[in-house]
């Protein structure tokens, strides 16, 4: 008996990128035409979960999609997606139930895989055009790699240069991302996303391991900045667009680097038992109409771990996650109190991004907890293509600014730069924004405070708890002694009573006299704007700043403000969006796409590099 799911928000189980690829590759072009608006369609389709975990959607009266997932619970092959309409398996039904549904996580190549993905229909070759060369060897902006991840999270090849097969591989996916980044996000659509997805394909049977994740990552990047409910984050899919194409420039110019091709993600187990101490809860709120709670929790060794309990709910589910039931095997306790606790855990298993699983032979028990200022590790803002860890600072509170708080960072008494507290999650459901209006309310205020640097502005930070600062004799926070000395942003709620006395809430001055002004932003966000700009409106719209002749001077500015490379690079952006080669017949050129790829890259390269060094220096200051 098929039975509906309590959510509204479709919960399709992931499918493996190539038989999303296969899928979309068997329609027509008539069909392809149509597969946007069908995928969007399925927003609003409730989703129906058998007793034998099948998944049925239906599409019209004489359709229905039935999912049947392996033991894994992700779709892998062709036959495990059937449609019960006449044109199965070519359909656009069960096609759109494929792009719709998440993608599945990057792994090895299955036992009997071929080595060599499937040829594609001639109608797509004839499209797509010849594959590019592989091109003169990399600039030096772009042989300056952001470098590779952390050798904890891969295994990297010992290889001397990528092979023959690998280099034609990074080329398709090259040529595959540079037209993802030539239409812009708004503009790419299932179609264009299955040929990334075919391309990545390609690539994990090449073995070019980190160029398939990258690929992932700018579909899933791709896929959520068209989903109306998740937030906006553009500078995620310019991180995940930069990554991708310098890896496939930088091996399709048979780049010997033995980083670029990566290894397979395996969960690890430390070799001895783990001691834990929890820090803060943290929201989540991901496309699909996820949502839950991560606690965040930091090791003897001064290396994060997380428990993530995510799952369909959005935003609703996140705000009544935060005190939910958490299991680690036979370990059963809340997010609440294990955020405030300690724990002991023997056996562990750690995915590669420092989360606990619950695997066979773990063992956690609870232990004292630990002052969360105590355990945190000093952190600096992190460089291009790592993740963000949380840092911990004392702030003194001047003035409200919007959504956010003014504030000058402390070292003991001294007076530091004026930075910007900014709500690390938006949502109205969440406490962050009532909370942080609270304390920009309270000028004269010292907070220790837990949040990740923005990284694109390195003047901003994104709290996520915030305590008291003892000592120092001037007003600060009162908080109960259940909180263990400080307040989860995004759950709990601050109260008068948890303020010193006279600090009632007041309406807050735009800035306070005799302070400084609001952190400005470097002449270097202008840059930003630009790279960021390209990557949402595509290559028109990058274009703009040639055809305008840089009237707003931005390029200027970035040239007085010491940028003189930046100021270079925006021009050249700019021209070389706007300038159309064509050969003799009128048509573009072959190579045309290429060179707007690869100079959008060197931008980003150059930017993130920047910025990077001007956040080190901020925070080391």
């Amino acid at each position: 008996m098929t039975r509906p799911r309590p959510d509204t928000a479709p919960a399709l189980p992931p499918v493996a990128p190539e038989v999303v690829a296969a899928a979309v590759e068997s329609l027509t072009t008539r069909l392809r035409g149509r597969l946007d608006a069908a995928v969007a369609a399925l927003a609003a389709t409730p989703v129906g979960t058998a007793d034998d975990g099948t998944y049925g959607i239906q599409c019209g009266v004489d359709a229905r999609v039935t999912l049947t997932p392996g033991p894994s619970g992700t779709i892998t092959t062709p036959d495990q997606a059937r449609c019960t309409c006449l044109l199965s398996p070519r359909c656009l039904h069960r096609t759109a139930v494929l792009a719709a549904a998440p993608v599945a996580e990057a792994g090895p190549p299955a036992a009997g895989e071929p080595t060599a993905a499937p040829a594609r229909s001639a109608d797509r070759a004839t499209a797509t055009g010849p594959a590019p060369s592989t091109g003169p060897a990399p600039s030096t902006a772009l042989t300056s790699s952001t470098g590779p991840a952390p050798s904890t999270a891969r295994t990297s090849s010992t290889g001397p240069a990528p092979s023959a097969g690998q280099v034609r591989a990074a080329a398709d996916l090259w040529t595959a991302g540079a037209a993802v980044l030539a239409a812009g996000v708004t503009a790419v659509g299932a179609v264009q996303r299955a040929e990334v997805l075919r391309a990545a394909h390609t690539a994990r049977l090449a073995g070019l391991h980190r160029a398939e994740e990258a690929a992932l990552d700018v579909v899933r990047r791709v896929r959520a900045a068209h989903d109306p409910d998740s937030p906006r984050r553009t500078g995620e899919v310019v991180a995940a667009l930069r990554e991708l194409l310098l890896v496939t420039h930088r091996l399709r110019a048979a780049d010997p680097d033995p980083e670029l091709i990566g290894g397979v993600r395996h969960p690890h187990r430390p070799d001895r038992p783990l001691r834990l101490y929890g820090v803060c809860r943290e929201p989540v709120v991901e496309p699909g109409g996820r949502g839950g709670v991560v606690t965040r929790l930091v090791g003897d060794d001064g290396r994060w771990y997380a428990l993530r309990d995510v799952r369909p709910g959005g935003a609703g589910r996140a705000r009544r996650a935060g005190t939910a039931h958490v299991a680690l095997r036979s370990f059963l306790s809340d997010h609440e109190r294990l955020s405030r606790a300690g724990l002991v855990v023997t056996g562990a298993v750690v995915a590669p991004d420092g989360s606990l699983l619950a695997e066979p032979g773990v063992r956690a028990t609870f232990a004292a907890g630990r002052p969360w200022t105590d355990v945190v590790p000093a952190t600096v803002p992190a460089g291009p293509g790592q993740a963000p860890s949380p840092t911990v600072c004392t702030v003194e509170i001047l003035a409200a600014d919007g959504e956010g708080v003014l504030v000058r960072a402390l070292t003991g008494d001294t007076p530091g730069p004026v930075l910007r507290l900014a709500p690390a999650h938006r949502h109205p459901a969440l406490a962050h924004t009532a909370n942080l209006r609270r304390l920009g309310a309270c000028p004269g205020l010292r907070v220790r405070v837990l949040g990740r640097v923005d990284p694109e502005r390195a003047t901003t930070l994104c709290p996520l708890a915030v305590g008291p600062v003892s000592g120092s004799g001037a007003p600060t926070l009162a908080l109960p002694e259940e909180w263990r000395g400080r307040a989860d942003l995004g759950y709990d709620r601050l109260r008068d009573d948890h303020f010193p006395s006279g600090a009632a809430p007041c309406p807050p001055p735009s800035l306070l006299p005799g302070t400084a002004a609001r952190p400005a932003d470097p002449p270097l966000r202008h840059l930003r704007d630009l790279v960021e700009l390209a990557v949402t409106g595509g290559r028109r719209a990058a274009a703009e700043p040639a055809r305008t002749g840089d009237r707003d001077g931005r390029a200027a500015a970035l040239r007085r403000g010491g940028f003189a490379t930046g100021a270079d690079l925006f021009a050249a952006l700019g021209a070389v969006a706007a300038r159309r080669s064509r050969d003799a017949f009128g048509r573009l050129a072959g190579d045309d796409q290429d060179h707007y790829a690869a100079q959008w890259l060197a931008t980003a390269v150059y930017l993130a590099g920047t910025e990077a060094a001007l956040g080190r220096a901020l925070w080391q200051g």
